[in-house]
C-alpha cells in the first residue's frame, strides 16, 4: 500500500478534526470527509487504469490513492459544488407547511430549519462569506474553468470523485460528530483564510492582447460547448420540478410508521370512521354483508354467547334481539362500545311492565312497576365487537369456499359440499370441508386453475399426496374402496345418527380374489391393489368432513389431557420451576382446563421450549374405536363376512391415527384460544379495578378533587444512610418544591426540616414508595414524627360534632408500578431533564394519587410491562394489549376529558387517543385542528366547524357523534355562549329532551320557554335552573310517562337516557370512580420485596446473610431484604451460637415464621429441619398426579447426582445462590442488566458458575475452574475463567463480569446499536438503504443464542447483501476477528480499516 494511501485510512480512522461544515451531506445528513479526486489526468496512460480502479471503488469500499495536493483542490471543488446544490433544494423542494406541522407536533425534538431569508440574522463572522450569491447562468467564458465541477452533477460523463469516494468515509462522520462550539471556530477561523475562488485561476498578468488572441486560437472561447451548457440546465431543471419532497424522503419507515405518519395512517387519521374500527376491520374493509348474513350473524354471536350468560329461557329472545340491536350500532351506525353503553342502554335490558302489588294497600302508589333484567354489560358488548370480527373471518373463508366450489358445481356436484357449507359454525368445520374439497377434486381444480389463469385461493393440507390418490381413483383398485362397504360419509351418519342407518354389504368374492380381479398397469399384484384400496379409503375417512366432526366432538365431551416430561425437562424442571405444577399433571378434562386456564397454557408453554409433551386423549378411547368399527362391518357371519371386516377393521386402523393427529392438534389450538380469551378477560378485569380509583381524598373534601401531595422514596438506599428523595406538588400538579433528607430516624435537624416542609406547603397527604424492604422503615420512621410534630392534615366539617377538626396527616404507601417505568423513560427525561430519576419517581408517585387513570393512560404500549396478572407471560402480549386498551376506554369515557384542559396539559391529552371514535391519529388530528381555530373549544358543536364564528370542521360527523359527550367544556356562568349541557354526559342528540326536563322541573309552560330561548338562546332553561339552584326539582318528574311517550311517538327507548339527564342536571359529570384504593399487606410486601406467596413462604430453605451473632440469637437478612431472627436453639444443641456462626457468613436456613406486615420472619437451621426438603402444594383433583413416575424421576436424578459427585454447595458470599442454571435466569429476569449469581457448578465442586444478565431474556453463564483449594468445598484462592486469572470472587466479579457489563452497556447506548433480532436489525439496514441508496451504513444488535457476542449488521450498497461479522465483549474491551479494541469508537474505526483490508485482499487476489 503506498504511503498516501495509508495516510487516508489512517486520517479516516482518527476523525480529523480539520472537518469543515459547508461540506455538509443534505441527504445523508452526514459530513462527507475529504476525499481525493481519483481523475488524475496529468498522465494520459494511467487513464484506463484509473478508470479500473474507479470500478473497483464502486463495487467495494476501498478508498482511491491519488496525491495530497489534488485531494485538498478536489475536496473545495466538491464542497462548493454541494453547497449550491443545496440551496437550489432549499429554494425549489421545501415542504408543505401542514406537513412541517404535522412533523413538529409527532416529532417534538424535530426542528423547523431557518428560512433562507433568517440568515441575515446570524452571528457575525470574523470572515465574510458569499454563501446566499444568486444563482446565475455560467457563461461561455467560464465553461473551462474549475467552477465547472461546482454545477456538475455528474449526470454522464465519467464518474466524479464523489461517487468514487470509499463510502465507508460516511460511517466515521456520522459516528462521532466533533465539538460543535469547537468545529463553528474553526471554520470561522479558515474563513478568513479561504479565497473566494479556490478554482484553476489563470494570471494574465504580462499577457499582451496577441498572446490571448494565440490562446483563444488555440483552447477556444467555449462557443462550440454551448449546447451542452444548455441540455443540461434543462436537463436539471426537469428533474427539479420533478421532485417532490415528502415525509418519506425526510424520515426513515420505521421512523413513520413510529409516529402514525404512514400513507395508511393518513387514510385512518382523515376517514370519517372510529379509528378502532377502522384497525379491527383493516383485513375486511373489501367484505360487503347482507341483510341475510348480518341476521346469520346475530344469531351465530347469541349461540356462542347465551351458554355463559344464564339466562332464563324466557329471555333467549330478547337476548337476541340486543345481539341484533347492538350489531346495528356497531356496524350500521358506526358507534363505539361507549356510545352504545351510555346512550342506548335501553336496548341492552329487558323490561316488563307489571302491575304494582303494593297498589291495593296505597293507593297513591303507581300503578305499574317495571321489572328490568341486565342483558348485556359493557364486556359483553366488547366481546360482542370481538365476534364481529370473527364472523368476518369466518364469512370471508366461506365466501371464497363458495366461490370455488360454484365454479366446480358448473361440472360436478357435490352433495356432501352442498349440505355441510352452509351447516358450518366454525372455521374448523369450514376447514374441513376445504381439505375435503382439495383431496376430492384435487384435478378439477388444477384445470380449474388452468383455465382461470389464476391461483386459487385454498389452504393445502401438510403433506397431502392427492397425485396418488389420484392415481388409485382412476385404476381398477378404486373398485375394491367400493367393495369395502359404505363411504365414510355414511359411515359418520351412522354413527352420528344422523339418518337411518345403513350397513356395509359383503362382496361374493374373497377380497384377495377380488383383488386378483382388478391388477392393471398402475397396481400388477392383488397385494398392491390391496394395499393401494386400503390407503385410499382411510384417506377419504380422514378427509371426510362429516367423520372429523364426530372425532372432533368426542375429543372436546370426553377427551383428557396429561404431560409427560422430556429428557430435557427431567433435570430443568424441578420443583422449584414454575413448569413442575405441570410436569407429572394427567387425566385433565376439557372442563378441568377451563376452570384454570393458566394450566393450559403454562402446559403449551413448555411444549414449546421441549420440556413436556402434551397428550390429548379420548377417555373412552376404546369404547369409540369398537363403536366406529360396529357401525362400518357387516352385519353377516361367515367367513367371508369375517375377512372383509378384518379389511375393514384395518382400514380403520390407518385413518384412526391420522383422525386423532388432526383432531388434537385443532383441539389443542382451541384450547389455548379458549384459556387466552378467559385469561384475557380476567387481567382486563384486574386493570379496569386499578383504573377505577379517583383520586384521593383526604377527609372533607369533596370525591375527584386533587389533593395536595408530598411524596418520598429511599429507591434501594438505606434510609439512615443514603438520602431521601421528595416532592411537594400543589392541586394542579404543580412541582411547588423537591430536595432531599437524610435519616430521618435520628437526624432531630432532619426531622425538623420535614415538619418545616410540611408546615409550609400544607399538603392534604404524604405518599410513600420504593424498590426495597428498607422502605418499610423509612414509612415508619415518617409516621412516627407526624405523631410526634402533631403535623395535621386539613381541617373537614365532622357530620358527627357538626365542628371543624383536623386529623394527623394521613401516611400511605403507594402503588409504584407506574413510577417505575416513568422515571428514566425518554418522557421522563424530556418532562425534566435537569432532575435525577429518583425526584422523577417521586413525581410520578404524586401524580398517582392526583389521577391514577391519567398515569396509567401515559405508559401507552407499555402498559403491558406491568404485573397485572401472574401469568400474564404466557399470553400473546399483542392480544394483551388490546383487553387493556378496552379497559382504558371504558374508565376515559365514564369520567370524561375536559377537552381545553387537554390542549394544555399533556398529561391530560394522553387521555385522547382512548375516547370513543378516537385513537392516537385521530387524537393528533383533533389537537392540530382546535389549534389551528384558536387553541380554545368554547362548545361541542364547533367540532364540526362553526362558519358563523369561522371555525373550521376539526372531526368528521361519525367520529363526532361518538365522542361529542365524552368531551365536556367547563361551564362558565358569565359566558352567554357558554352551554351548561357541554358540560355533562348529555349527547348533543338529546340536548332538546334535557331542556324539557328542566323546562317541566321549572314549572315553565311552552310560551315561558320560547320566550326564555328567544331571548338567550337554546340554552336558556338550563341556565336558569343552574342559577336559581333548583336542581333536586327535577327528582320530582316521573320520568317513566316521558320514556313511554317517546317510544309511542318516535320509536327511541330512551327511559336510561333520561334517567341520566336527571343525574347529570343535578351534578354534571359527577365523578363515578371508586375511592382511592390503599395496598393491602400482601400488596405491599410483593412491591417492596418481590416476593409473594409463591415464591417465598414457610417450610422454604432460604439463604440467609448473618448480621448480628449474640449469645442466644442472631440477626440476619435474606435476599429480598427483610430481617430474620434465628434462636440459639434453632441452630444447635451441642454447640454455641457464636462457635456455629459469624457476621459475614451465607447460611442456609429453613423460614419458620414470615410476618408480611412488619417484614420480620424466624429461622432454623438444626439439622431435622433441613433435612426436611420443602414440598410446594399444588390442588390437584384425585388421580390427576402422576405420583409414580415422579418417585422414578427423583431416583433417577439421585443416580446421576451420585454418578457425578454432586452435592449441595454453600459459598460465603452475598451474591452465591443455590440456584440452577433455570433457577438463576429467573431470578435474574426481573433485575437490570449486569446483575450476577454465582451458584454451584454442575461440574463438580472445583468448579462455580457464574449467571450474569446480559440483556432482558439473555445471560451468560460463565465457568469457573477453582485452583489451590484448602478442601472440598472451599472457594479456590486462585479463579480461573479461560485465559483470565482472578484472585477472589469480588476481584472476578468486578474485573471480568462487572467490567463485561459496562462493554455491553456501552454498545447498546451507541447509537448505531438497534434493539431488536439479527433478522430486524437487517431488515432495518435494507430500509435504509432503501431511503438512501447512495449510502452505505451498519448495525450492532445482539446475538441472543450466544450471551456476550454481538452482530455487526452491514449492508455496502443497495444491492448488496447484508452481512454480519461476530463481536465478542471481553473484559475492558471488544473483540472483532482476533483483535480488541478499548471502546465502541475504535471498534467502529477497527471494523472499517478491517473491511478495507479484507476489501484490497479480494481486489489483489482477483488480479
Amino acid at each position: 500500500m503506498s504511503n498516501s494511501m495509508r495516510d487516508l485510512i489512517d486520517g479516516e480512522a482518527e476523525l480529523d478534526d480539520e472537518e469543515d461544515d459547508e461540506s455538509f451531506d443534505e441527504e445523508a445528513g452526514n459530513r462527507p470527509r475529504r476525499r481525493p479526486n481519483i481523475d488524475d489526468s496529468s498522465e494520459e496512460e494511467e487513464d484506463d487504469e484509473d478508470e479500473e480502479e474507479a470500478r473497483k471503488i464502486r463495487e467495494g469500499f476501498i478508498v482511491d490513492e491519488d496525491e495530497e495536493d489534488e485531494a485538498e483542490d478536489s475536496d473545495a471543488r466538491e464542497r462548493r459544488r454541494r453547497k449550491k446544490r443545496r440551496r437550489e433544494r432549499e429554494e425549489e423542494e421545501q415542504l408543505d407547511e401542514e406537513d412541517l406541522d404535522l412533523i413538529g407536533e409527532a416529532i417534538p425534538e424535530w426542528e423547523r430549519k431557518p428560512q433562507p431569508q433568517q440568515t441575515k440574522f446570524k452571528r457575525l463572522k470574523r470572515g465574510h462569506r458569499d454563501d446566499h450569491r444568486p444563482t446565475e447562468r455560467r457563461g461561455l467564458a467560464e465553461i473551462f474553468s474549475d467552477e465547472d465541477e461546482e454545477h456538475d452533477d455528474r449526470g454522464y460523463g465519467r464518474p466524479s470523485g464523489r461517487a468514487q469516494a470509499d463510502e465507508f468515509d460516511d460511517f466515521i462522520e456520522d459516528d462521532y460528530p466533533e465539538d460543535d462550539e469547537e468545529r463553528r471556530h474553526r471554520e470561522e477561523d479558515e474563513e478568513v483564510a479561504r479565497p473566494k475562488d479556490r478554482g484553476l485561476n489563470i494570471d494574465t498578468t504580462g499577457l499582451d492582447k496577441d498572446a490571448l488572441d494565440d490562446m483563444d486560437a488555440i483552447f477556444g472561447n467555449g462557443e462550440d460547448y454551448e449546447w451542452a451548457l444548455q441540455l443540461e440546465e434543462e436537463q436539471e431543471h426537469a428533474e427539479r420540478t420533478k421532485e417532490d419532497i415528502e415525509l418519506q424522503d425526510v424520515f426513515e419507515p420505521s421512523q413513520l410508521k413510529e409516529k402514525l405518519l404512514t400513507d395508511e395512517d393518513n387514510r385512518i387519521r382523515f376517514n370519517d370512521e372510529p379509528e378502532r374500527f377502522q384497525l379491527d376491520r383493516k383485513a375486511f374493509k373489501n367484505l360487503q354483508m347482507t341483510s341475510d348474513q348480518f341476521k346469520e350473524e346475530a344469531r351465530w354471536i347469541s349461540n356462542l354467547m347465551l351458554p355463559s350468560k344464564n339466562l332464563s329461557s324466557e329471555l333467549h329472545g330478547p337476548f337476541n334481539k340486543a345481539v341484533g340491536k347492538v350489531l346495528e350500532f356497531f356496524v350500521i351506525d358506526g358507534v363505539e362500545v361507549p356510545y352504545v353503553f351510555q346512550h342506548r342502554r335501553d336496548y341492552l335490558i329487558h323490561a316488563k311492565k307489571m302491575r304494582n302489588p303494593n297498589r291495593r294497600d296505597d293507593p297513591d302508589a303507581p300503578e305499574y312497576t317495571v321489572d328490568a333484567e341486565k342483558l348485556l354489560t359493557q364486556d359483553d358488548l366488547w366481546k360482542v365487537l370481538d365476534l364481529d370480527i370473527r364472523f368476518r373471518s369466518f364469512l370471508e373463508k366461506r365466501n371464497a369456499l363458495e366461490q370455488t366450489y360454484g365454479k366446480l358445481k358448473e361440472t360436478t356436484r357435490d352433495d356432501i359440499l352442498e349440505e355441510m357449507i352452509r351447516q358450518a359454525q366454525s372455521i374448523e368445520e369450514l376447514q374441513d370441508l376445504q381439505d375435503y374439497l382439495n383431496f376430492q377434486y384435487s384435478a378439477e381444480l388444477k384445470d380449474l386453475a388452468a383455465n382461470d389463469n389464476s391461483t386459487q385461493r385454498e389452504i393445502k393440507r401438510a403433506g397431502g399426496r392427492t397425485a396418488q390418490f389420484e392415481r388409485i381413483r382412476r385404476s381398477n383398485a378404486y373398485k375394491f374402496v367400493q367393495a369395502l362397504g359404505i363411504t365414510p360419509d355414511r359411515l359418520a351418519k351412522n354413527i352420528l345418527r344422523e339418518s337411518k342407518k345403513v350397513t356395509s354389504d359383503d362382496d361374493s368374492r374373497l377380497p384377495d380374489d377380488l383383488a386378483d380381479t382388478l391388477v392393471d398397469a398402475e397396481f400388477p399384484t392383488g397385494e398392491q391393489v390391496i394395499n393401494a384400496a386400503r390407503q385410499m379409503l382411510a384417506e377419504e375417512m380422514f378427509a371426510s368432513p362429516r367423520m372429523r366432526k364426530h372425532f372432533r366432538k368426542n375429543f372436546y365431551g370426553m377427551g383428557i389431557v396429561s404431560c409427560r416430561r422430556t429428557d430435557k425437562g427431567l433435570r430443568k424442571i424441578d420443583e422449584a420451576n414454575p413448569y413442575y405444577e405441570v410436569k407429572y399433571l394427567k387425566n385433565m378434562s376439557i372442563a378441568d382446563l377451563a376452570v384454570r386456564p393458566e394450566l393450559f397454557l403454562k402446559m403449551m408453554k413448555a411444549e414449546e421450549e421441549g420440556l413436556i409433551e402434551i397428550k390429548v386423549s379420548l377417555e373412552n378411547d376404546r369404547e369409540f374405536r369398537q363403536q366406529l368399527f360396529s357401525d362400518f362391518a357387516s352385519e353377516n357371519f361367515s367367513e367371508l363376512a369375517d375377512r372383509w371386516n378384518a379389511e375393514r377393521q384395518k382400514v380403520i386402523d390407518l385413518a384412526f391415527d391420522k383422525l386423532v393427529k388432526v383432531i388434537v392438534k385443532g383441539v389443542k389450538d382451541s384450547l389455548r384460544t379458549a384459556c387466552q380469551d378467559e385469561l384475557l378477560k380476567t387481567c382486563r378485569e384486574l386493570y379496569f379495578k386499578r383504573l377505577d380509583q379517583a383520586p384521593y381524598k383526604p377527609k372533607g373534601m369533596i370525591i375527584g378533587t386533587s389533593p395536595r401531595v408530598l411524596t418520598l422514596s429511599n429507591g434501594m438506599g438505606d434510609p439512615n444512610r443514603e438520602p431521601v428523595s421528595w416532592v411537594s406538588m400543589d392541586e394542579d400538579g404543580r412541582i411547588l418544591e423537591h430536595g432531599t433528607f437524610t435519616n430521618l430516624a435520628r437526624d432531630e435537624s432532619q426531622r425538623e426540616a420535614l415538619a418545616e416542609l410540611v408546615r409550609r406547603r400544607q399538603p392534604d397527604v404524604i405518599g410513600i414508595s420504593g424498590f426495597s424492604a428498607d422502605t418499610h422503615r423509612l414509612i415508619k420512621d415518617v409516621e412516627g414524627l407526624v405523631s410526634e410534630k402533631g403535623l395535621v392534615g386539613p381541617e373537614y366539617d365532622d357530620p358527627e360534632t357538626n365542628e371543624y377538626r383536623s386529623d394527623l396527616l394521613e401516611v400511605i404507601i403507594i402503588n409504584d408500578e407506574v413510577a417505575r417505568l416513568y422515571k428514566d423513560s425518554p418522557r421522563a427525561v424530556a418532562d425534566h431533564p435537569s432532575l435525577n430519576p429518583m425526584t422523577r419517581y417521586c413525581i410520578a408517585l404524586a401524580r398517582y394519587m392526583q389521577n391514577p387513570m391519567k398515569e396509567y393512560a401515559a405508559l401507552g404500549k407499555d402498559v403491558t410491562s406491568l404485573q397485572i396478572h401472574p401469568y400474564q407471560q404466557y399470553l400473546p402480549q399483542a392480544k394483551l394489549l388490546k383487553h387493556l386498551e378496552t379497559a382504558m376506554v371504558d374508565m376515559v369515557n365514564l369520567v370524561g376529558v375536559d377537552i381545553n384542559v387537554a390542549m394544555q396539559d399533556a398529561n391530560t391529552a394522553h387521555l385522547l387517543p382512548y375516547v370513543a371514535g378516537l385513537g392516537p391519529r385521530k387524537a393528533q388530528l383533533l389537537i392540530k385542528g382546535i389549534n389551528k381555530n384558536g387553541g380554545v373549544v368554547t362548545s361541542r358543536d364547533e367540532l364540526v366547524g362553526d362558519p358563523e364564528r369561522h371555525k373550521l370542521p376539526v372531526l368528521g360527523p361519525r367520529v363526532w357523534n361518538n365522542c361529542a359527550s365524552f368531551l365536556f367544556i367547563e361551564y362558565e356562568p358569565t359566558n352567554p355562549e357558554s352551554d351548561p349541557l357541554d358540560n355533562t354526559r348529555i349527547h348533543p342528540e338529546d340536548y332538546d329532551l334535557a331542556r324539557k326536563v328542566a323546562a317541566d322541573a321549572l314549572g315553565l309552560d311552552e310560551e315561558d320557554v320560547k320566550a326564555e330561548t328567544d331571548e338567550n338562546g337554546a340554552g336558556a332553561i338550563v341556565r336558569k335552573l343552574f342559577k336559581d339552584d333548583e336542581q333536586d326539582k327535577v327528582n320530582e318528574l316521573i320520568l317513566e310517562e316521558y320514556a313511554e311517550q317517546l317510544e309511542r311517538e318516535y320509536q327511541q327507548r330512551k327511559r336510561a337516557t333520561l334517567e341520566t339527564i336527571r343525574a347529570e342536571l343535578q351534578v354534571p359529570y359527577e365523578e363515578l370512580r371508586k375511592k382511592f384504593e390503599s395496598l393491602s399487606v400482601d400488596q405491599v410486601f410483593t412491591m417492596l420485596t418481590g416476593e409473594n406467596r409463591d415464591s417465598l413462604c414457610e417450610g422454604m430453605i432460604v439463604a440467609a446473610n448473618v448480621r448480628v451473632v449474640k449469645d442466644d440469637f442472631a440477626i440476619v437478612k435474606l435476599d429480598c431484604g427483610i430481617e430474620g431472627r434465628v434462636e440459639s436453639h434453632d441452630v444447635s444443641y451441642r454447640h454455641s451460637i457464636k462457635d456455629v456462626l459469624h457476621v459475614g457468613q451465607v447460611v442456609q436456613a429453613k423460614l419458620i415464621d414470615l410476618n408480611r406486615k412488619e417484614f420480620v420472619s424466624k429461622l432454623s437451621m438444626r439439622d431435622e429441619e433441613m433435612r426436611r426438603p420443602f414440598r410446594r402444594h399444588f390442588d390437584h383433583g384425585r388421580d390427576q398426579w402422576d405420583y409414580r413416575k415422579e418417585d422414578e424421576d427423583r431416583e433417577e436424578l439421585r443416580e446421576k447426582d451420585k454418578t457425578t459427585g454432586r452435592a449441595q454447595r454453600v459459598v460465603n458470599h452475598p451474591l452465591f445462590k443455590p440456584f440452577n442454571s433455570t433457577q438463576a435466569e429467573e431470578y435474574l429476569g426481573s433485575q437490570p442488566s449486569g446483575e450476577v449469581v454465582i451458584r454451584p457448578s454442575s461440574k463438580g465442586n472445583d468448579h462455580l458458575a457464574i449467571t450474569w444478565k446480559v440483556a432482558d431474556g439473555v445471560f451468560q453463564h460463565v465457568d469457573v475452574l477453582e485452583l489451590q483449594k484448602e478442601n472440598e468445598f472451599a472457594v479456590g484462592r486462585v479463579l480461573r475463567v479461560g485465559k483470565y486469572t482472578y484472585q477472589d470472587l469480588d476481584e472476578l466479579i468486578v474485573d471480568h463480569v462487572k467490567a463485561m457489563a459496562k462493554k455491553v452497556d456501552e454498545i447498546m447506548q451507541c447509537d448505531k446499536f438497534q434493539k431488536g433480532s439479527r433478522n430486524e436489525t437487517e431488515k432495518w439496514l435494507t430500509t435504509y438503504m432503501d431511503a438512501n441508496p447512495n449510502r452505505s451504513t451498519y448495525a450492532f444488535c445482539i446475538d441472543t443464542k450466544h450471551p456476550g457476542y454481538f452482530f455487526l449488521c452491514f449492508k455496502a450498497s443497495r444491492n448488496s447483501r447484508v452481512n454480519a461479522w461476530p463481536v465478542r465483549v471481553i473484559p475492558h474491551a471488544f473483540e472483532l476477528m482476533k483483535s480488541q479494541y478499548p471502546d465502541v469508537r475504535a471498534l467502529c474505526n477497527g471494523f472499517k480499516l478491517r473491511y478495507q483490508s479484507e476489501m484490497l485482499k479480494q481486489q489483489s487476489g482477483g488480479r
